[in-house]
């Protein structure tokens, strides 16, 4: 329940402990980024200051959350806080409606911030979706979940999980065990998360049938994928060739997400990654949406913004410095 009075605002609610987090941390937070005073009163919280207002609404978001039985963090609080000085905290609903599936202990997975809600809506309206951006923006593990839930829909007959192996020309052929045991080291982070949505048994289950299946990229290769759901993930690892072959896979009844960040590409030498590449080549295609994610959408621990920020930031200024030395170039040609 919210209330206002003259110079303040109230907002009342039984999770309260839950939104002040340990140590009062969140409060405090709010508090620093509006230069207001935010106090409890009997189970109300009073919030005065000049900026009452936004950080009463930061606070309804939290109260939205917490009813929602969710957990909220330091990454949570400034999501909200950036939002609301950036004017788009009013598109943050929260609701069930946005939930994509329940995992195996009933935990709703859903999207956390507005570039991810954004790239499940792109998931569920187009054909083939890029979703590309820095670690700990979701990017994998939406795409997962999207695909389990389309599965149990039956609205695909199989799940394909797909990655570049970098090491596949040589080394691969040298590690030990058969194929599946080649290939397990560079599709872990995969299995994880469909043991996390699906669970374990389910998975073999589906496994033996032939509904799942998890393989390296080169083995893509003169296949159709029909009335599938296909994930290639890490695909900035990708060359121009392996990109142009796995899109060519696509069959009908079937739906495709790329993941990938182009900030962190494994290639050897001067290769061309097929990512980067795609991207501006199938830009205006019909069928094709890109979903461009940023830090503010990192949902890990807040250090991990922070460090990705701290690269974006070097990278501008070098970026800044090579065109100076272009331009001095030119100017004494």
């Amino acid at each position: 329940m919210e209330t206002k009075d003259s110079g303040q605002a109230m907002l009342t609610g039984d999770f309260l402990p839950k939104i002040f987090g340990s140590l009062d941390e969140n409060i405090i937070k709010i508090e620093k980024a509006f230069g207001v005073n935010i106090v409890n009163r009997g189970g109300q919280l009073a919030v005065v200051g000049e900026n009452a207002e936004l950080a009463k609404e930061v606070l309804r978001k939290l109260l939205q959350i917490a009813e929602n039985g969710e957990e909220i963090n330091e990454t949570t609080v400034n999501y909200l806080i950036d939002s609301m000085r950036d004017g788009t905290i009013g598109q943050i609903n929260g609701k069930d409606s946005d939930t994509v599936i329940l995992t195996t202990t009933g935990k709703a997975i859903k999207p956390k911030t507005m570039g991810q809600k954004r790239y499940i809506d792109l998931i569920k309206k187009e054909t083939i979706v890029f979703g590309v951006g820095p670690a700990g923006t979701g990017k994998t593990y939406l795409a997962m979940a999207t695909a389990i839930a389309a599965f149990k829909k039956n609205d695909v007959a199989r799940i394909i999980l797909t990655r570049p192996a970098i090491e596949a020309g040589e080394k691969l052929g040298f590690l030990p065990g058969d194929l599946q045991q080649k290939v397990d080291p560079y599709l872990r982070p995969l299995y994880d998360a469909l043991f996390e949505i699906m669970g374990a048994e389910a998975y073999y289950r589906n496994l033996e049938k032939g509904a799942i299946e998890i393989a390296p990229l080169a083995y893509m290769r003169g296949r159709t994928l029909d009335n599938s759901f296909i994930v290639l993930d890490e695909a900035q690892n990708t060359t121009p060739e392996q990109m142009k072959m796995f899109l060519t896979r696509i069959g009908f009844g079937s739906k495709a997400v790329v993941t990938g960040d182009i900030t962190q590409i494994d290639l050897p030498g001067s290769a061309k990654s097929g990512l980067k590449d795609v991207l501006t080549l199938l830009e205006d295609v019909e069928g094709i949406g890109v979903s461009m994610f940023t830090n503010k959408d990192v949902v890990r621990h807040p250090l991990v913004q922070r460090i990705i920020k701290a690269y974006e930031k070097r990278d501008a200024k070098e970026a800044f410095k090579e065109k100076r030395k272009i331009r001095l170039r030119k100017s004494d040609s």
